[in-house]
């Protein structure tokens, strides 16, 4: 009798846990025409009482209240759309709890593992997932971490049944995780703290060097032995693959560069806290930056206060093609995404410009800019509807969202607890 219990109960848990979890809109099946609403294309530019029209999840037309509608129409007057942000270098769908080690999948145990790939572990089911889409963030990179090269990873749509549904761009890169020049010192084991050259950096340096070369080697041989590392390499050397480097000091990024020029790589510079110092290499050698969020401190002692701040604008003002990443805290933290754009607006930079940090420029960084980052004709119709300004928390109040023309839910466990204790302090 008691086995009979457990095994109902642990049914009955299976059923509360598949019931929870949020039911991926349905496939587009009318036209839809917005009318009305401020349109903040995505590309700098902005069109008042705009219409938008899109059918079979595609835009279909953008214009001015003048443009015909067609199908279903809303009436945003008074709001505003956006295309929807993208999150790049992020572990949504890796990672559930970080203390519960069952539930993360973000690192793989090695140091040479470009053939770890995200987009397999990825659970669309997420409740992290979900908890993006009220902020607008409608799609993301899913990264690995972990070892020296932590894998590949994938771009994907965030409302979908699984990996297979969500994948908009499989496979897009490999990451590589760069050697500091500098590493601190280890309180814990009795080092004096602070910045101190790093002494094994040329050996760090040398094993990447060798594992490209042992690659290369490899792929213009006869591969009678399968090398799964080495296979992963073959899209860096192709260009079907971008290498993402995740580096943040000067002589790093130069010498990432120098690396990536050498052997023929399509390079993103991932973190580029000290990117404002190098600019005319990054400009001349036309390398995009993913900067770090800009809610952190200085990393060093006697940099500017507000150099994370303002580190994006400093980029972008030097011509740079520059997006914001979530670092460090690209979990939970990518719902604040919006807002990390919005404090560059802070440090002079225009909203339209600092939109673009987290649509179109993302979008062509990472390679998907035909599809996404703006809202134009022949377009995927990934956008929402905001009651105010999406880059700044008072206004980013969605009423409506669509990825891919089709109306996603924003009900997440969150606003599910918001409206349960809502009523609760109603009726005392």
């Amino acid at each position: 009798m008691r086995h009979i219990k457990y095994i109902y109960s642990v049914l009955m848990l299976c059923c509360t846990i598949t019931f929870a979890q949020q039911t991926p809109a349905d496939k587009q099946t009318e036209a839809i025409t917005i009318t009305g609403a401020t349109i903040h294309v995505g590309d700098g530019s902005v069109i008042q009482s705009g219409t938008v029209v899109f059918e079979d999840g595609k835009i279909q037309a953008v214009g001015n209240s003048s443009t015909a509608t067609k199908g279903k129409v809303i009436d945003a007057s008074g709001k505003h759309i956006y295309p929807g942000f993208i999150g790049a270098n992020t572990s949504l769908g890796l990672v559930e709890v970080d203390a519960v080690n069952a539930s993360n999948d973000q690192a793989e145990m090695g140091s040479m593992i470009p053939h770890v790939r995200s987009l397999i572990a990825y659970n669309a089911e997420s409740k992290v997932v979900e908890s993006m889409r009220p902020n607008g963030i409608l799609t993301a990179q899913v990264s690995p971490n972990g070892g020296r090269f932590s894998g590949t990873s994938s771009i994907m749509q965030l409302d979908a049944w699984n990996w297979e549904d969500a994948a908009i761009k499989k496979d897009d890169g490999v990451h590589l995780n760069w050697p500091s020049s500098f590493s601190r010192g280890r309180w814990w084991l009795g080092e004096p703290r602070g910045l101190k050259p790093n002494n094994n950096y040329a050996k760090q340096v040398g094993a990447i060097e060798n594992f490209v070369n042992e690659s290369k080697a490899y792929l213009a041989g006869k591969r009678d032995t399968k090398n799964l590392p080495y296979d992963a390499m073959e899209g860096l050397f192709n260009g079907n693959q971008k290498i993402y480097i995740h580096v943040n000091d000067e002589k790093g990024i130069t010498d990432a560069v120098n690396f990536s020029k050498s052997n023929g790589m399509n390079m993103v510079v991932v973190g580029g806290y000290q990117a404002h110092a190098v600019t005319e290499l990054l400009k001349s050698n036309n390398i995009p930056v993913l900067i770090d969020h800009t809610h952190s401190l200085p990393a060093i002692a006697d940099h500017d206060y507000d150099l994370p701040y303002k580190n994006p604008k400093l980029l972008a003002d030097a011509g740079i093609l520059v997006g914001i990443h979530t670092g460090n805290n690209s979990n939970f933290q990518t719902r604040n995404l919006p807002f990390y754009a919005g404090q560059v607006v802070g440090q002079g930079m225009s909203k339209e410009d600092a939109l673009k940090l987290i649509t179109s420029n993302l979008a062509k960084i990472l390679g998907i800019d035909d599809q996404l980052g703006s809202i134009e004709v022949g377009k995927n119709a990934t956008l929402f509807i905001s009651e105010g300004d999406a880059l700044d928390m008072r206004g980013n109040q969605l009423i409506k969202a669509f990825i891919d023309g089709r109306d996603i839910s924003l009900e997440t466990h969150q606003t599910e607890l918001w409206k349960r204790y809502s009523n609760k302090y109603k009726s005392n």
